[in-house]
């Protein structure tokens, strides 16, 4: 997705300065849900000059513009997603890995539970056991 970086600045209206582009690089490039402190030091191999608070403000454009998203993340360290796709997030209880899952709606209805809310957008986070750590104890059946 890197090389369509210049079409995703161009679409959310937002100047591509050369830190901005470097954190959606990053983000487009690789598959992961990285933190800001792991964002900083990527690109800051890329380029020494750039600081913490270079990263945290690029990071705060680039969710204004809607081009990357956070995920929560029970607490820690919050992780930031350029995939905009509609997809939701899995966790795993027992060694924190965050993965995304496909899509699915929600039943009809079910916003009907936020009363007379107005849902600008639901973000959906999964709990249990990665296929790894359900696997590495035979008798671990459910989440923990």
């Amino acid at each position: 997705m890197s090389n369509n970086l210049p079409a995703l600045f161009r679409s959310a209206g937002l100047r591509p300065t050369a830190q901005r582009w470097a954190v959606l690089d990053f983000l487009t490039a690789r598959p992961v849900h990285a933190t800001a402190e792991e964002i900083f030091h990527a690109v800051n191999r890329l380029d020494p000059r750039s600081s913490r608070a270079t990263v945290y403000n690029s990071l705060s454009s680039l969710m204004r513009a809607g081009l990357v998203r956070e995920v929560e993340s029970d607490g820690k360290a919050a992780r930031f997603d350029a995939n905009l796709r509609r997809h939701h997030h899995f966790v795993c209880d027992r060694c924190g890995a965050l993965e995304d899952i496909a899509w699915f709606d929600l039943p009809p209805g079910a916003a009907g539970i936020l009363g007379d809310r107005q849902v600008r957008t639901i973000d959906l986070v999964v709990r249990g056991l990665c296929v790894d750590c359900r696997h590495s104890d035979p008798k671990v059946e459910g989440c923990a």
